[in-house]
């Protein structure tokens, strides 16, 4: 697999400038999936524009000028994807990966107590040795807990570097959430109904607005108002 890539054929949930140059950051292998993650080069020089080169990048990692979820940043390739809380110490700023109307990943402003938590949906469980449950989330943790009372596409509240589990929200009724995908990507919507399909179709969730969509395109973030920041609230 190549180590480059285009600026033109970069994902389109990128909001970036796309004739500018030929070549653009391409980012490691690692918790998200190359359409739903964005260099932290990238982050820093076109999105936050606190860099204007790649050695400026470099010199901010190097002095730990960087956090992604209360971590230290080792590597200007490393992904940053939906949800990931980003920290620029040195500056006391704070900012949430989220989707906007258009499909692009944005960073939002958040107070600098928000940067302690995120927002974490449950991908897959798995039974592991003593009987506890390990839950795999979407940005590649995995976190065991002694009792089974969560469903796949539920969203824990979790502790930022750590991973205590501060909150949790159903996929249920009732529940707030993000369209992270499809023609209503970025609209926030409450859940009326959850089908459960017997097909190998994947499960729809049915929204009080009369819209619906694939179980994979929804992210719980709240009950009747949303945990997060969102770009039309507080767009950077």
């Amino acid at each position: 697999m190549s180590n480059e890539m285009k600026r033109l054929t970069a994902p389109r949930s990128w909001p970036v400038k796309r004739k500018t140059d030929h070549w653009i950051a391409k980012p490691s292998p690692g918790a998200h999936a190359l359409e739903g993650s964005i260099p932290v080069t990238i982050v820093l020089r076109d999105m936050l524009q606190v860099c204007k080169t790649g050695a400026e990048v470099r010199s901010v990692i190097s002095e730990k000028g960087i956090l992604v979820d209360g971590k230290p940043v080792t590597n200007s390739k490393q992904g940053v994807g939906l949800m990931d809380v980003v920290s620029l110490p040195k500056s006391g700023a704070a900012y949430r990966m989220v989707m906007d109307r258009r499909g692009k990943l944005q960073l939002v402003g958040i107070p600098q107590e928000k940067a302690a938590w995120k927002l974490c949906r449950i991908e897959n469980k798995t039974i592991v040795s003593g009987g506890k449950v390990q839950l795999n989330l979407h940005d590649g943790r995995n976190i065991l807990v002694e009792k089974d009372s969560y469903k796949t596409g539920d969203v824990l509240k979790i502790e930022v570097p750590g991973q205590k589990v501060l909150d949790h929200y159903s996929l249920d009724k009732g529940s707030l959430s993000l369209i992270t995908s499809g023609s209503h990507v970025g609209e926030t919507a409450m859940i009326d109904e959850y089908v459960v399909t017997r097909l190998t179709s994947e499960n729809l969730v049915k929204f009080k607005d009369g819209t619906s969509t694939v179980k994979s395109n929804v992210f719980v973030i709240g009950t009747k108002t949303p945990e997060i920041e969102l770009p039309e609230e507080a767009a950077i």
